[in-house]
């Protein structure tokens, strides 16, 4: 009897592997993140202010930051919420979180503490409850984005709210998609697997409000910001993405140096349609979220 030929079956997403990599990246990465924190603040400021205002976020504000990186937005949080408030700043990396540690020391914010815990995992978070919570670029990284939103939504005081800042889609994103395009080119990497996270996976608003919906989360609403990356040219936003973006050479892993080095010429190539002849203006857009338990 001839037997039946055997179909390849399609690899599985696995999530511990993806947050141990994950963690050794932003751990990697971490000094970097700080260093360009100026370019940070010019960039993400003005969103991560909205960001605050849907959260609610006033003085004397309990806020909770969840995959805080190097604490940019929790110093702004902990500048909003005055010395009658508090702020405690999460990460995955407890080496990013040494740096956000420093940075509220050096500003004099007394009122920002810091404690690594995987954002999947606020259940058992000691701390709280919060009167807001907020993430920015974090949530779209969660395997399970929606035992994420869960946490932070049983972390809140009743009346509490959430915000989560997300890259809006690939083709409002040039700064990023174009680099990730090319790479997943050169690299003949596979489409994403079913459940794999992403930047772009929350890029739309009805799938970003079904997520905080879905958590439990009323009044939910979301509100597109453009955000350009504005530097001096296309070979100082590789140099960003280079030493900051990990997943960028954790997507390189698999090729030769010199075929990396001509990836990274393509991308720098490829980039320069964003100068207008005095800066780098990459494309950009962000979405966010708020919702109320």
């Amino acid at each position: 009897m001839q037997q039946a030929q055997r179909q390849p079956t399609q690899a599985a997403f696995d999530p511990v592997k993806y947050k141990n990599t994950t963690l050794e990246q932003w751990n990697q990465a971490a000094e970097a993140w700080d260093r360009w924190g100026s370019l940070l603040s010019r960039w993400l400021g003005p969103a991560t202010e909205i960001m605050l205002d849907m959260a609610g976020i006033t003085k004397g504000s309990r806020v909770l930051d969840v995959a805080a990186g190097a604490g940019e937005q929790s110093l702004a949080a902990a500048r909003r919420v005055g010395p009658a408030g508090q702020v405690l700043a999460t990460d995955i990396s407890p080496v990013i979180l040494e740096y956000a540690k420093r940075a509220a020391q050096l500003q004099g914010l007394d009122n920002v503490s810091t404690h690594a815990i995987d954002g999947e995992r606020l259940d058992e978070l000691e701390a709280g409850p919060f009167d807001a919570v907020i993430s920015r670029v974090g949530l779209i990284y969660f395997p399970d984005q929606q035992k994420a939103l869960r946490g932070m939504y049983n972390k809140l005081v009743d009346g509490g709210k959430a915000a989560a800042m997300v890259y809006s889609t690939a083709e409002c994103n040039g700064f990023f998609s174009v680099p990730v395009s090319i790479i997943r080119r050169r690299a003949a990497l596979p489409p994403p697997l079913p459940g794999q996270p992403g930047p772009f996976s929350l890029g739309q608003p009805e799938v970003l409000e079904k997520a905080f919906t879905d958590a439990g989360f009323r009044d939910v609403r979301t509100k597109k910001v453009v955000a350009p990356v504005r530097v001096a040219s296309a070979s100082e936003c590789l140099r960003f993405e280079q030493e900051s973006f990990g997943a960028l050479h954790q997507m390189l892993a698999g090729l030769p140096d010199t075929e990396k080095d001509e990836a990274w010429e393509e991308i720098e190539q490829a980039l320069r349609q964003f100068e207008n002849g005095h800066q780098f203006e990459g494309p950009c857009e962000m979405l966010i979220a708020v919702g109320t338990r």
